[in-house]
């Protein structure tokens, strides 16, 4: 299981907080000051142009049983709560907006996330946390896999993430976005995650964000220079 397995005890508090929980609070800590800043432009332009509300706040789980809001900057024209069920499939390209577009493609509408991370909710690193109606669809699935607590990137995130965005786009429905992701996004992504929880380690961890950086910038490594590829035919 690797580093991230072992218990750090701290001062404060009589607290024992694994490793990478520890790694998590220094990197959330640090890069909020930097952050902060962008999300303070990014609130700027996003009213302008889109106006209220800033935050998209979408419940998510971070165990099988547990829900949690997860932070986004929002992207998309606002809809009634059951209307905006469900993965977005083709059926909600024409609600993304064309700044959302933008925020999408740079990742750029996760950073608030680092809120997500500073509360225990997720970990930079992990597998990605599911809304409650996949949970109940596929509980033994996500029994296994919520055993890890969730993440802004993971390795299905950089594997998978082009495929399924272009399997999904070829949705005209609800229901056929619903039957399409469960049916195929779902048990592939579970097996990647999988794999990473079997490996886990902050060995691996870095490794996976040295992936994630490869979706935006040419990094040496056949791995890293095929996801490079992928992020530049969308």
């Amino acid at each position: 299981m690797g580093m991230t397995g072992r218990k750090l005890r701290l001062w404060f508090g009589g607290r024992t907080l694994s490793v990478k929980r520890v790694c998590d609070l220094v990197l959330a800590c640090t890069l909020s000051v930097f952050i902060a800043p962008i999300i303070l432009v990014l609130y700027v332009i996003v009213i302008r142009q889109d106006g209220h509300p800033f935050l998209y706040r979408s419940v998510r789980m971070k165990t099988a049983r547990r829900k949690f809001r997860l932070y986004k900057v929002r992207t998309m024209s606002i809809v009634a709560d059951r209307d905006n069920k469900g993965v977005t499939g083709g059926h909600k390209s024409s609600r993304i907006t064309p700044l959302g577009r933008k925020l999408r493609k740079t990742r750029l509408d996760e950073l608030p996330q680092v809120i997500n991370v500073l509360k225990g909710d997720i970990s930079f690193v992990g597998p990605r946390p599911p809304e409650p109606r996949y949970v109940r669809a596929c509980p033994d699935i996500y029994r296994q896999v919520l055993k890890d607590r969730p993440g802004i990137t993971g390795l299905a995130s950089v594997v998978f993430h082009r495929h399924e965005e272009w399997i999904l786009a070829q949705c005209a429905s609800p229901d056929e976005t619903e039957a399409v992701y469960i049916r195929r996004s779902v048990p592939r992504k579970a097996r990647i995650d999988l794999i990473y929880q079997k490996h886990k380690s902050l060995r691996m961890d870095f490794y996976v964000f040295y992936l994630t950086a490869a979706m935006f910038v040419k990094l040496p490594g056949r791995r890293a220079r095929r996801i490079y590829g992928r992020m530049r035919r969308i």
